[in-house]
């Protein structure tokens, strides 16, 4: 009855081993706008994604997250704001949940590195826009 269970199990584990792994994502990046640094680093078992600093002049009292469709959260400062969220490897991305304060929309994402460059593909509903950002330190 073991051998049994060992074949069966064979073609699992080279699934396994062949089943693309996304590239690492972790890291300082320039947004394609060129007015953040987002950092996305580990959070839980996910990567996660944070407004670091902002590269362009904040209004006085700091940039707030005026367009949040939660009126509570209107006021909180967009620095360190978690932009994107629950990232997960699938195939050869990373997929999960972003947030866009400069309209206050969530979207699905996912996102792909590739060298020094970050693609960012957002889509609610059918429609969806990619941005890439840049690797810096």
């Amino acid at each position: 009855m073991r051998p049994a269970l060992t074949l069966l199990a064979l073609p699992v584990c080279l699934l396994a081993l062949t089943a693309a792994a996304p590239a690492p994502i972790a890291g300082r990046w320039q947004t394609d706008d060129g007015k953040a640094i987002v950092a996305v680093a580990p959070c839980g078992n996910a990567m996660c994604a944070k407004i670091e600093r902002f590269l362009v002049p904040e209004p006085r009292g700091g940039a707030r997250d005026d367009k949040n469709p939660d009126k509570a959260l209107r006021t909180r400062p967009l620095l360190g704001v978690q932009i994107l969220s629950n990232l997960k490897a699938e195939g050869s991305a990373w997929k999960g949940r972003g947030y866009s304060p400069e309209d206050g929309r969530s979207f699905n994402a996912t996102v792909t590195a590739n060298g020094a460059k970050l693609n960012v593909r957002g889509c609610v509903a059918v429609f969806c826009r990619t941005v890439v950002w840049t690797r810096t330190k």
